[in-house]
């Protein structure tokens, strides 16, 4: 192999290289991007969540104004694989006028394997049923995160 020749090897292993290390934090970044999704409304809450590929619950914020009283709001799987994989993933007891609700995955309880990874099709869904129809409104945002 000529001198030419083996240093356009060496500078193509380079850029090669380059390119591999960009794609790799490319990848990071896109894996610690939350991405909001939100529902709002004044009756029941029935609001379901995905993304199109393998995904992660960050976070679950739910905000109540006017009206009266409380419920008990229900965080569940809406399984890809049918409905007897679905399952109740967490409850508050409580929540409506003067109750909101903070719900945050910590980094340990979302490293694989963990309850917070969710397949493609699967789906988030948040029920709650208004104690006050119509004289309270909610507003809800759920953080999802690729996984990887």
């Amino acid at each position: 192999m000529s001198r030419l020749q083996q240093n356009l090897l060496d500078v193509a292993e380079v850029a090669l290289a380059k390119q591999e290390d960009r794609v790799a934090a490319l990848r990071a970044e896109q894996l610690s991007a939350v991405s909001d999704h939100q529902a709002q409304g004044s009756g029941d809450m029935d609001v379901s969540f995905a993304l199109d590929r393998r995904f992660r619950l960050v976070f679950v914020r739910a905000h109540f104004v006017g009206g009266t009283g409380a419920a008990p709001l229900y965080l569940d799987l809406d399984s890809a694989a049918g409905p007897a994989f679905d399952a109740r993933l967490f409850t508050v007891h409580r929540a409506g006028a003067g109750r909101d609700v903070h719900l945050r995955i910590t980094a340990e309880e979302s490293a694989d394997p963990s309850p917070w990874t969710f397949q493609a099709g699967d789906g988030v869904r948040l029920v709650w049923t208004n104690p006050d129809p119509g004289a309270m409104t909610w507003g809800v945002t759920v953080g999802l995160a690729l996984a990887p």
